[in-house]
């Protein structure tokens, strides 16, 4: 047997309650391993009071698994009757058989010495206090990312000065086109209609950018926005169509302009604020060159965006002071934190802490794109941007040596790096304000609805970036933050490309596509670039995804009802096509 492959643990993605009875139980191995079993019970059903009875538990095959590059993932859920569990594993290779404890492997022929040490895996309590717990809401929510400057200009009266005229080519970080809070509260039944019920705005705040990462002051809406009262009126209005509001909180650096920044600069260390930053040698200059060698922290290296230290009890007390007003004055739905994974573990903690008090089903949202479990343990973010999701998708059209293996592989990996509530209510995404925008990144129209077929049919919860619904193109920051060309969508020029969308968002509201905890990927297709997966409710209702990015067509037979299609007919499923039916029924 490959030992080197197998692992498990008592934490984390492996071993966790899901709820107050369910505990659920993960362990990789290598591909030789042919079956595993489980064995498990009380901890103190023998050998209660210093008797010398063995301790045993009940054994059951673990039946579901994913496959991973090198390794297989296996998965159970059991039901602790005393909400403790003791357990250890039985791996059968071939014609061997060898069992798992926590300190290591023992042969058939070890186990059956008297008085061997067998120091079995153990999850003390199941404290329900300690469970990981996500807003429910957030999995049946489609989202709609918007940066408020491109959407829509709906107050003039407010426009900054020099706005630009609104028009729908390349664009420039340094030009403002007067998008507004308003805007958005005009467009509130177009995106009801699309099927939208969730907006993630760009920051809102006062800052002297187009984007809004430097700002200025925590507390005030920025002037060409709007005010608070238009905030809370967007707010009104979006709740009242049955849409969620979510701010985006840059707390892990502030603008150039900040005042607390600017007593720095001016006092230098006899600023009362001198250790809300991470400032190494005095005094600041504000010089690229500065930063470069390391005389005060920034975001990346920009020395207009000085770091804001989340290690000082102040900054934190602070910050979260702002989060509090936009829950309790505003009424928002969910915070998504800039930079996350720079910000303390510690203003994390109390952030989440100080926000679930308030308002218990609010969604809290890192922007982290790499592994984040450090995050996602239930004390501090629900879920993080899945850019890793975003990488796989397209990486497979981006390049044709890979086959509906390798696809199978990277999305494996992408649900079993946390726990299943977290996957539940992962911020899937194919394009942001940070990245290229889908259309830019395939080869053609066919391409671009394949992929977010996938993206709207992965367990989570799914994002679009404003334009998407019409294939808006965009290269890479500033270029992926275009206007949206209104003139252009009221004439009908885009209706078929928002019909589609539509269809998507509809599918992803209606069919069991949101939870992931059966999801499996068949073989029956010879080819190998046709993608195929099954998507399982806890009903037993089955969704097929079939994908073919191959240059052939291919046979796709089924008397079951299609819910999506294209380029698919009378059985055949053309190069570039989506067919997506239920399968059991």
């Amino acid at each position: 047997m490959n030992f080197g492959a197998v692992y498990h643990r008592t934490s984390d993605n492996y071993c966790y309650p899901i709820n107050e009875y369910d505990l659920i139980i993960n362990i990789k191995t290598g591909y030789d391993v042919e079956k595993v079993y489980i064995c498990h019970g009380d901890p103190f059903s023998a050998g209660i009071l210093g008797g010398n009875e063995a301790w045993s538990g009940d054994k059951e095959e673990i039946i579901f698994k994913k496959r991973l590059k090198n390794q297989v993932w296996w998965t159970t859920t059991l039901k602790p009757e005393f909400k403790r569990c003791r357990y250890y594993f039985e791996l059968i290779v071939k014609d061997e058989k060898w069992y798992y404890f926590e300190d290591g492997f023992l042969s058939e022929a070890q186990m059956h010495i008297e008085g061997r040490s067998m120091q079995c895996f153990t999850f003390p309590w199941m404290n329900s206090s300690d469970i990981n717990r996500v807003p429910e809401w957030v999995n049946k929510t489609v989202w709609y990312q918007i940066f408020p400057d491109r959407f829509n200009n709906g107050d003039h009266s407010i426009d900054p000065p020099n706005v630009c005229k609104w028009q729908t080519g390349p664009v420039k970080n340094s030009e403002f086109y007067g998008g507004d809070l308003k805007g958005i509260i005009d467009k509130l039944d177009y995106l009801k209609d699309l099927g939208i019920n969730g907006i993630y705005l760009t920051p809102i705040n006062e800052s002297p950018s187009t984007h809004k990462y430097d700002t200025t002051d925590y507390e005030k809406i920025d002037e060409y926005f709007g005010d608070e009262e238009t905030m809370k009126q967007l707010v009104r209005d979006a709740h009242s169509r049955g849409i969620r509001i979510m701010l985006d909180g840059v707390f892990n650096h502030c603008g150039q302009n900040f005042k607390i920044w600017r007593d720095v600069v001016e006092k230098g260390q006899n600023s009362e604020y001198a250790d809300w930053f991470m400032i190494n040698e005095w005094p600041v200059t504000e010089r690229y060159e500065d930063v470069k060698k390391g005389k005060y922290y920034t975001f990346a290296f920009h020395e207009k965006m000085p770091k804001l230290n989340t290690n000082n009890q102040k900054v934190r007390d602070y910050l979260i002071s702002v989060c509090k007003k936009w829950v309790l004055e505003y009424d928002v739905d969910g915070i998504r934190l800039d930079v996350a994974n720079e910000v303390s573990h510690t203003f994390c903690k109390e952030l989440r802490r100080e926000l679930k008090s308030v308002k218990p089903d609010i969604y809290i949202l890192g922007e982290i794109w790499h592994d984040s479990i450090n995050w996602l343990r239930g004390d501090e973010f629900d879920a993080v941007m899945n850019y890793p999701l975003a990488g796989s998708i397209k990486d497979f059209w981006l390049d044709e040596s890979l086959t509906k293996e390798d696809f199978e592989y990277t999305i494996n990996r992408c649900y079993t790096m946390y726990m299943q509530q977290n996957n539940d209510v992962l911020f899937n995404l194919l394009d942001s304000h940070d990245t290229i925008r889908l259309r830019n990144c395939v080869k053609n129209i066919d391409e671009f609805y394949q992929e977010l077929a996938i993206l709207f049919t992965m367990p989570g919860s799914t994002c679009i970036f404003y334009g998407t619904e019409i294939a808006m193109e965009g290269s890479y920051d500033p270029d992926c933050r275009r206007c949206m060309p209104w003139t252009d969508i009221n004439e009908g020029k885009y209706d078929e490309y928002i019909q589609t969308i539509k269809q998507l968002i509809s599918l992803r509201h209606n069919e069991p596509l949101t939870y992931g905890r059966n999801f499996h990927f068949p073989n029956t297709i010879a080819n190998k670039r046709v993608i195929e997966y099954i998507k399982v409710d806890g009903y037993g209702h089955e969704i097929r995804v079939v994908i073919n990015c191959s240059h052939e067509e291919v046979t796709v037979e089924t008397d079951k009802r299609i819910l999506f299609e294209r380029l698919y007919n009378n059985k055949t499923l053309m190069p570039g096509g989506i067919l997506i039916y239920e399968s059991n029924k």
